[in-house]
């Protein structure tokens, strides 16, 4: 299955923990990766994912996302159809930058687009589910179940 993650969720791990929720969608995010490198997930890093990577101000946390390049199984390029569908999900009133993280993930194929936005959780587009790291584990763990 092949996963997308959203800039945020990169970043979860590194935004003040005194929050239980941030706690919890931290530890479900670094689960996240865990099965990605265990070979249970397919990871998309998309030229998206190197744009806000490379406007981050923290150069630790840059280069400890930056990692996730290498990782990843799947690289989503720049194209037409990718910057259409964008402008597309714009529409949706979705931020240009989200936009494009979720048409690479529609174009990559993705199954879900892992993001700890609420408002991209509560708007849905066509094609992906968008979903919060911690609502994604429970959602595994309950196919595993079956």
């Amino acid at each position: 299955m092949k996963i997308y993650l959203d800039h945020c969720a990169y970043n979860r791990p590194f935004d003040d923990q005194n929050n239980v929720k941030i706690q919890l969608e931290t530890t479900a995010k670094l689960y996240i990766q865990n099965q990605i490198k265990d070979g249970k997930y397919d990871l998309v890093w998309s030229y998206m994912s190197d744009f806000e990577n490379n406007d981050n101000p923290n150069i630790e946390n840059k280069e400890s996302i930056q990692q996730w390049e290498n990782i990843a199984k799947y690289k989503c390029k720049s194209s037409k159809t990718i910057l259409n569908r964008g402008k597309q999900i714009e529409q949706l009133k979705i931020k240009p930058k989200d936009a494009l993280h979720i048409s690479c993930a529609i174009e990559s194929e993705c199954t879900y687009f892992i993001t700890t936005d609420d408002g991209l959780t509560k708007r849905q587009v066509a094609g992906i589910k968008a979903i919060n790291p911690i609502d994604f584990v429970r959602t595994m763990e309950e196919k595993n179940d079956e």
